[in-house]
């Protein structure tokens, strides 16, 4: 069973971490990601110096944090975990946010655990290798150093110099791309992301496209992940503090976010009204470009906002129609406009798709069908646009009188028009993550709970 201890009764060690890193704690380069950051503001000043620290800290007296399925989780490992936390994401540790990090470094350790035992199962059980290597992760290092724009070696140095040892982050790396790299092996082969689902969201996109759009990041703090909506609260509040002090907004993302944007540095992308819980739109429309929100609560949990671009909606969205037509002169009689509506009323339930539309019309006599192909919508005839507006993808229209004759109009594809609409694939691209991040944090839940998990 679960311990009803906190971990937040370490408070002589978190008391003794924050005195060991204040005094000589400062970023390194990876965490210094400008990109998409929000302004800085400047710090007030320094307090006197605390005196200087020796480079090897005095190690703590070592106990017991958690036990995770008798794995023991160390306080020399929390102490680690935090440092690496801290250094990571750019924050400086003071008393209101140390709790915060104490509880994040703990819950991190902890679901690495889990990961790892149940990697090390499946890989027992089926024979097969799924932990990376120790080239595999000296292949990560070289990647984060190069974006970094410093050697492997510059950078395990500038982690030794925070007191961090290499083994800690190198076991952080090993775990979260060894769980990536089995949740999309398991089943990244059986998602199968269908032309419906892409449709609907090329849809949606193509319904807010008069809308503003905004491009945001997001840290989305998980109320039943953190410990309950005040804890949440109060996290994020700390969060944004330290990034109005210069923390990147990625960094922090990345390490403290709850949302599957987080391997992303957060990053959502461009959203229109109606995307993101209500809560989370109301503040959008008073951000400007470059703003930070404020803690954004909503039903499970708390948003941080970062509001990097706005722009007004696209003015039209781009459709693909076919049509069947019945020719009819402009001055033609009452009694032949009834006939042909009839004709096209009759024909409409035997259309069941665009793929069949033009065999179904070639059947009758007096009708002509064809592929009207891509439109904006704004470019199409008023009668025709009225249509293309209201009806859903597969949808076909009643008969529209123009002064060439009547006509049903098939809506077979709707997108958002513009340069910055996504394409096909990007849009699988994007369903298919969101499916393996749902799949993930499920999969990780049911560990955790079937877990035997003790905190001390």
């Amino acid at each position: 069973m679960r311990s009803a201890r906190s971990v937040t009764t370490f408070a002589a060690g978190a008391a003794s971490i924050l005195a060991l890193t204040a005094a000589s704690f400062a970023p390194p380069a990876l965490a210094q990601e400008q990109a998409g950051a929000p302004p800085q503001v400047e710090a007030p000043p320094a307090g006197p110096q605390a005196p200087a620290q020796p480079a090897a800290p005095a190690p703590l007296s070592e106990s017991v944090a958690a036990v995770v399925n008798d794995d023991i989780i160390s306080s020399y490992d929390l102490m680690q975990r935090m440092r690496l936390l801290m250094a990571t994401s750019g924050m400086q540790p003071t008393q209101e946010n140390l709790p915060q990090i104490q509880q994040e470094a703990l819950r991190s350790l902890i679901d690495e655990r889990l990961q790892m035992q149940e990697l090390r199962r499946v890989e027992k059980q089926q024979k097969i290798t799924i932990i990376s290597t120790d080239k595999e992760v000296d292949e990560q290092v070289a990647d984060i150093a190069q974006a970094n724009k410093m050697s492997a070696d510059q950078l395990k140095q500038s982690l030794v110099q925070q007191g961090i040892g290499l083994e800690t982050w190198r076991a952080q790396l090993r775990a979260d791309s060894s769980w990536q790299s089995w949740i999309q092996g398991r089943y990244g082969s059986r998602l199968r992301i269908g032309e419906d689902q892409i449709k609907a969201y090329q849809r949606r996109l193509a319904e807010s496209a008069a809308k503003p759009q905004y491009q945001i990041s997001e840290v989305f703090l998980d109320a039943s992940r953190v410990g309950g909506m005040e804890v949440a609260v109060n996290g994020a509040a700390q969060l944004i503090t330290q990034m109005q002090q210069g923390a990147p907004f990625a960094a922090v993302a990345r390490q403290f976010s709850g949302s599957a944007t987080a391997a992303n540095g957060g990053d959502v992308g461009w959203v229109s009204q109606g995307e993101m819980p209500a809560e989370v739109d109301e503040a959008l429309e008073q951000l400007r470009p470059g703003q930070l929100s404020r803690p954004i609560q909503v039903k499970d949990g708390v948003y941080i906002i970062y509001l990097r671009d706005k722009r007004a909606g696209s003015k039209t969205a781009i459709v693909d129609l076919k049509q069947v037509a019945a020719p009819l002169p402009a001055n033609a009689t009452e009694a032949q406009i009834a006939a042909a509506t009839k004709l096209l009323t009759d024909l409409k339930p035997k259309i069941t798709s665009c793929q069949t539309l033009e065999t179904v019309a070639g059947k009758v006599d007096g009708l002509v069908a064809g592929d009207l192909g891509e439109a904006e919508i704004t470019d199409l005839a008023p009668a025709f646009q009225d249509a293309a507006n209201k009806l859903d993808v597969g949808q076909i229209s009643d008969p529209i009188r123009t002064d060439a004759g009547l006509h049903l109009i098939a809506v077979c594809g709707k997108r958002q028009g513009g340069a910055n609409a996504p394409t096909h694939d990007q849009i699988e691209n994007r369903l298919r993550g969101q499916q393996l991040a749902l799949i993930s944090k499920r999969y990780l839940r049911d560990l955790r709970n079937q877990a035997t998990i003790e905190t001390r």
